[in-house]
């Protein structure tokens, strides 16, 4: 059981995604929150039922799943909708990511979060060992964003300014890869923090 959980996050298009494809080639269990965010709204779990409950019948699909558009879309434009959301499903997302984390076997685990900061940090996640912040400088991050997604630069500049801040993220962080470089060189930073996770999990 891994005893010992390394969060990675970061903003959008920076990086994360990379960064725990090392982790695994590296053998080390890397738990989704997107994968947990999934999960629990799974037909028969209780967090689907609380969103019927509070949004009604409609946010399902004809197969009896969470129509996860029509869910966006409700949501996107009323904060006070988006907080309720909020409120029923990041609870049993973090329990979802806790019980998987604790189930891993290894020396350590990797739960990648991107939300991180904005989910409530460290006080909402206190089972962290160490939260990992894959930085890119905003320039870099607008053009990757704009390369990967095909958007224009006004919604890429929307995009990042809907995260949290930088100085948010890295106020969180005990460990910062800055991934402005090649991909070799985030992979080497991921080797070298590897080593160093390794110790402290011992």
């Amino acid at each position: 059981m891994a005893g010992f959980v390394v969060a990675v996050t970061g903003g959008v298009a920076s990086g994360k995604s990379e960064a725990t494809r090392e982790f695994e080639r590296l053998g080390i269990t890397v738990v989704d929150a997107d994968v947990a965010a999934r999960a629990v709204v799974e037909p028969g779990q209780p967090a689907l039922a609380a969103v019927v409950g509070r949004f009604g019948a409609d946010v399902l699909g004809p197969d009896g799943r969470l129509d996860r558009a029509a869910m966006r879309r409700r949501v996107f434009s009323d904060p006070d909708a988006r907080a309720a959301l909020e409120s029923l499903l990041h609870p049993p997302i973090r329990a979802w990511l806790h019980e998987t984390c604790d189930a891993a076997t290894g020396p350590y685990a990797v739960v990648a979060i991107p939300l991180l900061a904005e989910g409530g940090g460290r006080a909402a996640y206190p089972w962290l060992g160490r939260i990992l912040v894959v930085d890119v400088p905003e320039a870099v991050q607008l053009a990757r964003l704009q390369a990967r997604d095909g958007v224009d630069a006004t919604l890429a500049a929307r995009m990042v300014a809907a995260q949290a801040t930088r100085a948010q993220r890295l106020a969180m962080a005990d460990d910062v890869v800055v991934n402005d470089g090649a991909l070799g060189d985030l992979q080497a930073a991921v080797r070298r923090l590897h080593i160093r996770y390794l110790a402290l999990a011992a």
